[in-house]
């Protein structure tokens, strides 16, 4: 189940009624008017869910993630690369089979309420940990501008999204790959 609003055409967006939504295999669910706001993340229907995701891609980048003895991860301590995973495509910043990425790549994380909480290393921009902390969404946010080129023109001013600036990982050796450390994803 797949929804990439950054590819939705700007009228077909209004999140200030019910937003029929069609995902691939056909399912359909609504948009409630400002669910990011008035609901929990748990209280999210699959639509919203998938609706917070800016698609920056940020998320596929190969990272570097030092755990403690219990797990927990210093987001200070993570270090993203610009080496991406086989899916994604550089040009575009977009999973190439977002619906089927875990027959593609199996150990593919799939983000949910129940791993959220785990994954503290998202970038400071995404909604998802965003909302988890108590925070707003960024100000560039589709759900808020109802603009789609407004947001992409937003994000890369903010610097946010892999688009254009990515490399894949077929064919790179570990070696390399740790060379390719970058400062454009904060954690």
């Amino acid at each position: 189940m797949t929804l990439n609003l950054l590819n939705t055409d700007k009228s077909n967006l209004n999140v200030d009624t019910d937003m029929p939504l069609l995902f691939e295999g056909g399912l359909t669910e609504s948009l409630r008017p400002q669910f990011w706001s008035r609901y929990t993340l748990a209280e999210l229907n699959p639509s919203e869910w998938e609706a917070l995701c800016d698609g920056c891609g940020s998320c596929c980048l190969i990272k570097y993630i030092d755990e403690d003895e219990q797990g927990n991860v210093d987001e200070d301590l993570v270090e993203y690369t610009d080496v991406t995973c086989q899916l994604m495509d550089c040009a575009t910043g977009y999973c190439r089979h977002y619906a089927t990425r875990q027959e593609h790549v199996p150990d593919c994380i799939q983000l949910t309420i129940d791993n959220l909480p785990n994954m503290m290393w998202l970038p400071s921009h995404c909604a998802y940990k965003r909302l988890y902390k108590g925070q707003s969404l960024p100000n560039w946010h589709l759900l808020l501008t109802q603009d789609t080129v407004a947001t992409q023109q937003q994000m890369r001013a903010a610097n946010v999204g892999v688009a254009g600036r990515c490399v894949t990982e077929i064919g790179m050796d570990d070696e390399e790959m740790e060379t390719r450390v970058v400062n454009w994803v904060t954690p």
